[in-house]
């Protein structure tokens, strides 16, 4: 069921017992950063509720059998076209919804990343989330609560996933890479995201270069830090994870050395500076001198 999901176990109990005891919503809106497995548990809910057993999840029945292999005729994702979920998708959803079950007594959807919905796609969703067929249940997921509609958010029942723990993102990562051990920086990078900290584990050459500037420049001049902070300029499409690592380390230092927390607030500036498509090299520039001269005037 979800044995391998790891993290959100209250939210898990109370979707299987809503499941045995029938009573489930037509309409739910997952929550929560990326990479803590709403979709994953989307889709095992899905099959749930598809499963044509008592037992509501028996791996047999053909309903399962077809689920697990991505030909469920009752079961649809519906994902971003481009850089959205656009209003067609949702036309085209709605055509479909309205279709009897084939397999199973229900029909299941689910709409990923649901947050880039056009404002029109999700006005149009509207009139599904208000009549939806007796035999239809939906499950958007997203991360940015902010960009649903009011009237959406009104028509769903709200699920609200947590980050996962640091220990278990970090026992995770060593047994699935078969690693002794992985940077605790990372770790915290993560933000209770595992599917961040997978993608930042295959990084650690530059995670690595970054904590070598960052923990030893009050022991360099400013040439070597320059020098030393190279592969950061070689590395503009890694510009965000790039200061959110940055900021990880100056946070963990400033707890032993408060003179590093206004070096955050530079590292801040940089990222307004870079979001208003300031030049790169000389944004990282004036952000490691700027760091620089902070550290060693206050030393």
């Amino acid at each position: 069921m979800f044995d391998k999901i790891l993290g959100n176990d209250k939210i898990k109990f109370e979707l299987i017992n809503s499941i045995k005891s029938g009573k489930y919503s037509h309409s739910y809106l997952f929550l929560g950063i990326s990479g803590i497995g709403k979709k994953m548990i989307a889709r095992e809910f899905a099959k749930m509720i598809l499963c044509e057993s008592e037992e509501k999840y028996c791996n047999k029945c053909k309903s399962c059998l077809e689920f697990d292999s991505n030909n469920n005729p009752d079961f649809t994702e519906i994902v971003p076209d481009g850089n959205n979920v656009k209003i067609e998708q949702i036309r085209e959803m709605q055509r479909k919804i309205v279709e009897q079950p084939i397999i199973s007594t229900k029909k299941v959807y689910i709409i990923d990343d649901a947050d880039t919905m056009t404002r029109e796609a999700q006005n149009c969703l509207l009139k599904t989330l208000e009549e939806p067929p007796e035999f239809a249940n939906i499950i958007l997921i997203g991360s940015n609560e902010s960009s649903f509609l009011s009237t959406i958010k009104s028509r769903c029942t709200i699920i609200k996933f947590n980050p996962i723990s640091d220990e278990q993102v970090k026992e995770y990562i060593k047994e699935k890479y078969e690693l002794p051990e992985i940077s605790e920086s990372i770790i915290l990078a993560s933000s209770g995201s595992i599917g961040k900290a997978e993608i930042l584990k295959g990084k650690q050459e530059l995670f690595s270069s970054i904590d070598k500037v960052i923990n030893n420049i009050e022991q360099m001049d400013l040439i070597d830090t320059l020098k030393n902070a190279d592969i950061i300029y070689k590395s503009q499409e890694d510009k965000q994870d790039i200061l959110e690592y940055i900021n990880i380390i100056l946070f963990k230092k400033a707890k032993q050395n408060q003179k590093y927390l206004s070096c955050i607030n530079i590292v801040e500036d940089t990222k307004k500076r870079l979001r208003a498509n300031s030049n790169y090299n000389m944004t990282i520039d004036n952000m490691i001198m700027t760091i620089w001269e902070e550290i060693h005037w206050k030393t």
